[in-house]
């Protein structure tokens, strides 16, 4: 939508007002797909070896030190692998064949800065900056598929050329019914707010407003999950929706029993089933739904000196939903030893993150290899997409 002076200061009052909580409309048009894609971004860098550790790795407990050790039982997963003990919900839809596991994972870029990471991760390319744009709005870009994002702001990967819409919690109060009746008959006649205000209504109607008020931290991420099922449940709902957590730069005290780490697994493991139950209940939306849940790099094997990892490079990513072909554990293994570390210090890489997200929008939002590799991922020809999805 693009908004004059006059228009964004009539925005900003229906922002003000909260009858819409922070969520801007782009088009009605319904797309040609029903199936939904869900990525939920991890900012920070997960330790994938603490979200997945692997037991089975002779070098594990040697490599990892107190690391190693947790205080429930691991969470065991095919082969060598395991998850976290917070991951329960995750680990159920494992064992139900909804969910896979994506080890030793990670982008072209190498060099640990958040900053830059986050940047390939969200625009698809090899270097930071290379792309100014997200990978996922060029491929929804030309379909006419609908994307929200769960912020007050698009989130680089959404941005492009095609228009996206956002929901948040409002920390504003509820407005009353004789104001929303005055607006909607002031606006009537604008083409674009006008429209908007009256999607929003009818938002506002569907949903249980008496959640909607503003939270942080892991009741925030939860509530998002439940607003995220809730639009793509819709049967003219988003195609795509993106999610964000942060706080996973755990330097320090990783492996207390309420740090940082467990606390942020536990809230990925709610929002994640949250997730899922709302798409349950929304005229069958799970068995049409894929989850990519990916961080920008993942953390050093070795432990630091304040009881935590440093920025690494390969990690872990999880793909669940419906539609996947779960209770898998994908990836080549590439060993803990210090002499099959990347530079010594970190996971190395063996599957390329583009792999996944390419296997996904082939397999599930139809998006053809010429555009996957030309416009999408530009130059991965030679990053096959991966098969994670039912045949």
């Amino acid at each position: 939508m693009n908004i004059t002076p006059s228009g964004l200061r009539r925005r900003q009052l229906l922002q003000a007002l909260a009858l819409a909580p922070a969520l801007s409309f782009a088009g009605t048009a319904a797309g040609p797909s029903s199936n939904r894609l869900v990525l939920v971004i991890l900012r920070g860098g997960m330790d994938g070896l603490g979200a997945a550790p692997v037991p089975g790795d002779p070098d594990f407990a040697a490599a990892r030190g107190a690391l190693a050790q947790f205080a429930d039982p691991l969470l065991s997963l095919a082969g060598p692998y395991a998850l976290h003990p917070a991951l329960a919900q995750l680990h159920a839809m494992y064992g139900r064949g909804e969910a896979c596991v994506v080890h030793a994972t990670g982008l072209p870029y190498r060099e640990r800065s958040h900053f830059d990471a986050q940047q390939v991760l969200e625009s698809g390319g090899t270097r930071p900056h290379q792309l100014g744009t997200g990978w996922l709005a060029r491929a929804l870009s030309p379909t006419g598929l609908k994307s929200l994002a769960l912020s007050t702001a698009v989130p680089l990967v959404l941005r492009g050329a095609a228009e996206v819409d956002t929901w948040s919690p409002s920390v504003l109060p509820e407005p009353g019914a004789d104001l929303v009746a005055r607006l909607m008959r002031l606006y009537a006649d604008d083409p674009a707010l006008g429209t908007a205000l009256a999607r929003a209504q009818g938002l506002r109607e569907r949903t249980d407003m008496s959640a909607m008020t503003a939270t942080t931290g892991g009741a925030g991420f939860v509530l998002l999950a439940r607003r995220a099922a809730e639009f793509l449940a819709q049967p003219q709902g988003p195609q795509a929706a993106v999610l964000e957590l942060g706080g996973w730069d755990t330097h320090a005290n990783q492996a207390a029993p309420n740090g940082a780490l467990t606390q942020n697994l536990r809230t990925l493991d709610a929002g994640l089933a949250a997730l899922r139950e709302g798409l349950m209940q929304g005229q069958g939306a799970w068995a049409r739904t894929v989850v990519v849940v990916a961080s920008e790099f993942g953390r050093e094997v070795q432990i630091n000196g304040t009881q935590g990892t440093d920025h690494g490079s390969g990690g872990v990513a999880f793909v669940l939903g419906g539609a996947v072909k779960g209770g898998r554990v994908l990836g080549d293994w590439p060993g803990l030893a210090r002499a099959q570390r990347f530079e010594g210090r970190d996971l190395r890489i063996t599957t390329d993150l583009r792999a996944v997200l390419k296997g996904v929008l082939a397999d599930h939002l139809q998006i053809s290899s010429a555009r996957l590799e030309s416009e999408v991922f530009p130059d991965s020809s030679a990053v096959k997409p991966l098969a994670l999805l039912k045949t």
